[in-house]
């Protein structure tokens, strides 16, 4: 899966060891690294940190291929420049990491522990610990390891008060449980609060259904549980990866009977949503936008 070529990188390990002289020690997933207090090429492996770079005002040399998009997000896809895609999440290729000459690699430890020391030998690496809903512990590394916290700082904040704009404008509607649902080729999973889009609606202030109102990811089920999808507003997306699987499945999904029969679709308030915005992106780009779409859907934007 990971491909290594072996000279490729033990000539690029000779790179950063001028980067000593002025370094910062992050602590993070796999433990202290020093890493350079400017660092100018940036590998990034996972579709959150590319958002977090980029909301950062900088531009990786390379980064993790977007899980759809060819080979990024239509979001972000203005905004990549010259970066090189360096393969997916779950498939990254090392030679094309060590060719781009980082001075630094941002990672995720979820993703990418088998490759640490080989991802280590080629430039400074940070790992953050998870990806699941709280996509800010993350940003805040990654902000911290590009020398960047102050700015950090202020972009959280910018979006916490976009939240709080949104919760304001919203009133007594985030009153509504609202359920998320995702279909994919194979499974529906009924997404809890420890997801991008749960961790969200939790901050908006939003009621959940009870079987979603855990701090847990994400329910995997088949259609005969359609009725626990209930509850008073309802949006879901699909993850296509291109086969026209993940559409036909949402298709039997939205033409069963259980489907149809459920309160929530009969009151018509069902939205199809964006997979890559709601949940796959799972960045602060994308965090934003899905707090727009919320405004529009519920008619309070500005």
């Amino acid at each position: 899966m990971y491909k290594l070529m072996k000279p490729v990188l033990a000539a690029v390990a000779l790179l950063y060891t001028a980067a000593a002289a002025q370094a910062a020690d992050i602590t993070h997933a796999m433990g202290t690294t020093k890493v350079p207090d400017e660092p100018k090429r940036i590998v990034v492996l996972t579709n959150e940190g590319t958002e977090a770079l980029l909301s950062l005002g900088i531009q990786p040399v390379g980064a993790a291929n977007s899980w759809t998009g060819d080979p990024w997000y239509p979001h972000i896809k203005e905004l990549m420049g010259e970066a090189a895609p360096v393969g997916k999440e779950s498939a990254v290729n090392l030679e094309l990491v060590a060719a781009l000459q980082p001075d630094l690699i941002l990672g995720n430890k979820m993703r990418h522990e088998a490759i640490y020391p080989h991802l280590s030998a080629i430039a400074p690496t940070v790992f953050s610990e998870r990806l699941r809903g709280d996509w800010r512990e993350n940003f805040v590394l990654y902000a911290e390891a590009v020398g960047k916290a102050e700015e950090g700082a202020r972009q959280l904040e910018a979006f916490d008060a976009h939240v709080a704009e949104l919760r304001e404008n919203l009133g007594d509607k985030t009153q509504e449980r609202i359920s998320i649902v995702r279909m994919m080729a194979g499974q529906i999973r009924i997404y809890q609060k420890d997801s991008f889009s749960g961790f969200i609606l939790d901050q908006i202030g939003f009621r959940r259904p009870s079987n979603q109102d855990v701090d847990e990811f994400a329910l995997r089920v088949g259609k005969e549980s359609i009725p626990d999808m209930e509850g008073d507003r309802l949006f879901h997306f699909t993850y296509e990866t291109g086969d026209g699987e993940g559409e036909k499945a949402t298709r039997e999904v939205l033409g069963d009977p259980l489907w149809q029969s459920l309160d929530v679709v009969k009151a018509g308030k069902v939205h199809a949503v964006d997979d890559v915005i709601w949940n796959t992106a799972g960045g602060i780009v994308a965090a934003h936008l899905m707090l727009d779409d919320i405004a529009r859907i519920y008619g309070v934007a500005d």
